[in-house]
């Protein structure tokens, strides 16, 4: 998929939605970046492993919904390519930092 513009949102334990915008290719490439932009600024609910994330793919718009733990399991798993395999690496490296 080509890079597309994407709402990335999730709502904390306050019941508070919080959205970012990202340009991504994939899915699971907006999800990382919008919990890595999350992470990063001085927020006190930064998203944990269960919290679900509403992914938003504009044009045309599309809604998907997934938890950290489903962006692990596929971060971690098998490649379909070596173009994906160096996107995982390299979104693998983004989640973990701070």
């Amino acid at each position: 998929m080509a890079d597309r513009a994407c709402t990335v949102s999730f709502t904390d334990v306050r019941g508070i939605k919080h959205s970012v915008e990202v340009t991504a290719d994939s899915l699971f490439e907006a999800a990382v970046l919008g919990v890595k932009i999350r992470r990063a600024g001085e927020w006190n609910d930064p998203p944990g492993q269960t919290t679900m994330i509403e992914v938003e793919v504009r044009n045309p718009s599309v809604k998907h919904t997934v938890s950290l733990v489903h962006i692990s399991r596929w971060l971690n798993g098998v490649s379909n390519s070596p173009a994906e395999s160096m996107k995982k690496v390299k979104l693998r490296k983004l989640l973990a930092t701070r």
